[in-house]
C-alpha cells in the first residue's frame, strides 16, 4: 500500500499551498491513501467545520486531530458524523467524534488512528497512549494488517519512546505537532516507519506557520498577542510511506516540495482563499 501523510497546514495560507500542490504529489507518489494533520488549519489554531469539509475536498481522505480537536466550537456537532475526521483517540469516550476508522483503498482496507502525548499540554490531561492504542489494535488488526497512527506529542522523549514500543505493532507512526520537519525518517527492526514531525504545510519563512515579527515580540515583551499567519515561501511538508502485504514498512521518504502558485499578495498580510 501507498500511503501519503501530509504535514499539518497552518492557516490560509497552509490551506492555499494544498490546494496548489498536492495534485503533483499525487502524480509524483502515486499514493493509495492520503492523509494530514488538521489541528492548526483555522487560523493555525484548531479546525473549523468549513475548514474541515475544505480540507477533504482538497484530497484528504482522513483528517487527523491533536490538541486543538475542540477550540473550533462549530465544528463540534459535526465531529460524530463526519467519517473522514479523528480526534484523538485517548481523550473520553463521551467526547465527540471517533479516534480511529477504517478506510477502504484501491489497495485493500488501511486503519488510522490519532493518538495525543502527555507530556507538555497544560491545558489537556489524557490517559495514556500506549494503552489506548493497544486498547484498540485487537479489533483493527482483525479487519487489515495495515495500521497507521498520528502521534500528536509535544516532546521528542515521549515520541521516540512511543516509536519503540510501537513498533511490530502498526505499519507507521508519524510525528506531529512540532510543525518543524526531522531528518530521522526510518524503519525500525521489527518493520514499523517513524518520523518524529512530518513537518507543516505553509510558509517555510516563520515561526512554525506564523510572521516571525509577532513572535519575536512576544519573546522579548513577555506580553501575549495573537500570532499572524504568513505568506512567505509557501511549502508543503509530509511523508510517503509504503508497506507490504503484512503491513510491515518496506519505505518512508519525507518530501518538502515548494508551492509554484504565487499568492495574491506577498507582503504576509491575511489572505481569502
Amino acid at each position: 500500500m501507498r500511503i501519503l501523510y501530509v504535514a499539518e497546514p497552518v492557516g490560509k495560507p497552509g490551506l492555499f499551498t494544498l490546494r496548489h500542490t498536492l495534485g503533483d504529489l499525487r502524480n509524483e507518489f502515486k499514493p493509495d491513501f492520503v492523509w494530514g494533520g488538521g489541528d492548526g488549519a483555522t487560523g493555525g489554531f484548531g479546525l473549523g467545520k468549513n475548514h474541515a469539509f475544505y480540507l477533504h475536498k482538497l484530497g484528504l481522505q482522513a483528517v487527523t486531530l491533536g490538541e486543538c480537536a475542540y477550540y473550533k466550537k462549530d465544528l463540534h456537532p459535526m465531529m460524530p458524523t463526519l467519517n473522514f475526521l479523528l480526534r484523538p483517540a485517548n481523550f473520553p469516550e463521551s467526547a465527540p467524534g471517533k479516534g480511529s476508522r477504517v478506510f477502504h483503498t484501491p489497495a485493500g482496507r488501511v486503519a488510522v488512528v490519532s493518538l495525543l502525548g502527555q507530556s507538555g499540554y497544560s491545558k489537556t490531561h489524557l490517559p495514556s497512549p500506549f494503552l489506548t492504542l493497544e486498547g484498540l489494535l485487537e479489533r483493527l488488526k482483525r479487519e487489515t494488517p495495515h495500521v497507521i497512527v498520528d502521534f500528536h506529542a509535544a516532546t521528542t522523549a515521549e515520541k521516540g519512546t512511543f516509536f519503540h514500543w510501537a513498533d511490530g505493532k502498526v505499519s507507521a507512526v508519524v510525528g506531529s505537532h512540532q510543525k518543524v520537519p526531522t531528518a530521522d525518517a526510518r524503519i525500525l527492526p521489527r518493520g514499523t516507519a517513524v518520523i518524529t514531525d512530518a513537518g507543516r504545510t505553509g510558509s517555510r519563512q516563520s515561526v512554525a506557520g506564523f510572521a516571525p515579527t509577532k513572535e519575536i515580540e512576544r519573546f522579548l515583551t513577555g506580553v501575549p498577542d495573537r500570532s499572524q499567519e504568513w505568506w512567505a515561501d509557501l511549502t508543503i511538508q509530509g511523508v510517503f510511506i509504503e508497506t507490504d502485504d503484512t503491513g510491515r514498512a518496506r519505505s518512508v521518504q519525507p518530501f518538502q516540495r515548494s508551492c509554484k502558485e504565487a499568492p495574491h499578495e506577498s507582503t504576509g498580510n491575511d489572505q481569502e482563499d
